[in-house]
């Protein structure tokens, strides 16, 4: 079988090295390889995700335990949201290892609910262990006298990461369709989309809904992930690339500037409104922006990511990058306690030179203790053998909404005391076994 890709002209960024994976017809094999953009981008994401869960909240130890707010609340504090919500390139990244991962299996003549199945597997087991060790340490410490609301923030921490995976099954099961989607119509599949979330929000500011705005779930998220797919397929070169730098970033500003949205991109902690929960079209259109610069700057990532430090760095990080996500709240929730508990520090005044020293500190010390956490705690992820086989169409779109719900569960009661959250584990723990192929 021959493979033809075509070449791009000279000074335009080359194709990515996917696009000759995922060009391959369904009745081929890909071969094997990495792309380091991809990587790259997955280690900037989780750092700034550490980063903004120990700079943005403010901690304060008084005689009920501890308040919980937020420097967004600060004047001006919704600047710092426009620099530090980045998830809209992980969905990017999942797009594009989606696409390789889907075309691969399909060319092995694997069906769509198997593969499913398995990354609904790898996605959720891994949750069930941190899980588990929150909600029993949770009702441990509060029986051992340490303050209600202290262990709530903690919980509610740890349970507030999970609402990425969650949103994460619809996009894995929607992949199929949406691959099939991509060979048809291209970037007509994202204009949709987003067109979609123009409608939603539209309906919900004219009637004063904010549920409504819980359908941009979907359209938001589902279009920032279709633009994997064309990074995968190879058409998102230079010209489109600067098309939607700036157009994103126009749409974005004008939108926040003149339309009826928050000026804040995060929801994290003690936020009324943001443009996260629910997404927007403006978040939408930061997506755009973001995948679009980041794809003019790739000739100069993968320069960088080369060199053999980085190469290392990279090498030795990013398999590792996910467990940090589920786990850094255990290291920074102890950090935290340390401090205000044990120290009696509270969280300076945002703005100021101590409250960026705090920030900088802190950081590093909860990276420091996150990373060797994660490699003890990856032991614990790979599924159990007993979850195999194919479970078919039924089982497995079932087994997608019980994970998908129960997450969804797990990230607003978080990982603490009460029956809510083992209701949410349950959950999790039912669609996992309903992965496995019917005896």
């Amino acid at each position: 079988m021959t493979v033809t890709v075509e070449s791009a002209p000279e000074g335009a960024p080359q194709p990515p090295p996917t696009a000759q994976l995922v060009r391959i017809p369904a009745q081929g094999r890909p071969r094997a390889g990495r792309d380091r953009f991809l990587d790259v981008i997955r280690l900037l994401v989780m750092g700034l995700v550490v980063a903004q869960h120990w700079w943005l909240p403010t901690l304060v130890g008084d005689a009920d335990g501890l308040t919980v707010g937020s420097v967004l609340s600060h004047d001006g504090g919704f600047l710092l949201t426009w620099a530090v919500q980045v998830m809209p390139l992980i969905f990017f990244v999942g797009g594009a290892a989606n696409l390789i991962s889907w075309r691969a299996a399909a060319g092995r003549g694997t069906a769509a609910s198997t593969w499913i199945a398995r990354r609904l597997r790898r996605l959720a087991w891994p949750v069930v262990p941190l899980a588990v060790l929150w909600i029993v340490a949770s009702h441990a410490l509060v029986l051992g006298g340490v303050p209600d609301t202290a262990m709530a923030a903690g919980s509610g921490a740890a349970g507030m990461v999970l609402w990425f995976l969650a949103v994460y099954v619809l996009v894995v099961v929607c992949t199929p369709v949406l691959s099939a989607a991509q060979e048809r119509f291209g970037w007509r599949v994202p204009a949709v989309l987003f067109a979609g979330a123009a409608v939603v929000d539209v309906l919900r500011f004219s009637t004063g809904v904010d549920a409504f705005g819980f359908a941009n779930i979907a359209f938001v998220w589902l279009g920032v992930h279709q633009f994997g797919f064309l990074y995968g397929d190879g058409a998102i070169r230079r010209r489109p690339a600067v098309l939607m730098a700036v157009g994103g970033a126009v749409a974005a500003l004008a939108l926040a500037i003149v339309g009826p949205y928050s000026p804040n991109m995060t929801g994290v902690f003690a936020l009324e409104s943001s443009n996260v929960s629910p997404p927007t079209l403006v978040l939408a259109a930061v997506g755009t922006a973001q995948v679009g610069v980041a794809v003019l700057l790739r000739d100069r990532i993968n320069a960088w990511a080369a060199r053999p430090g980085p190469a290392r760095l990279l090498d030795w990080v990013c398999p590792q990058l996910m467990t940090v996500y589920l786990w850094h709240m255990v290291p920074l929730s102890v950090v935290a306690g340390v401090l205000v508990f044990g120290l009696g520090l509270n969280t300076p005044e945002p703005m100021t030179a101590p409250w960026m020293l705090w920030g900088a500190l802190g950081t590093v010390t909860v990276l420091a203790l996150a990373v060797p956490l994660a490699r003890y705690a990856a032991r614990l992820e790979e599924p159990p053998a007993v979850l195999s086989g194919a479970p078919g169409t039924v089982r497995a779109l079932t087994a997608a909404a019980l994970v998908g719900g129960g997450l969804l569960v797990l990230t607003v009661s978080g990982l603490g005391v009460g029956l809510v959250p083992l209701l949410g584990l349950l959950a999790v723990v039912t669609g996992l076994v309903l992965t496995r192929a019917p005896r």
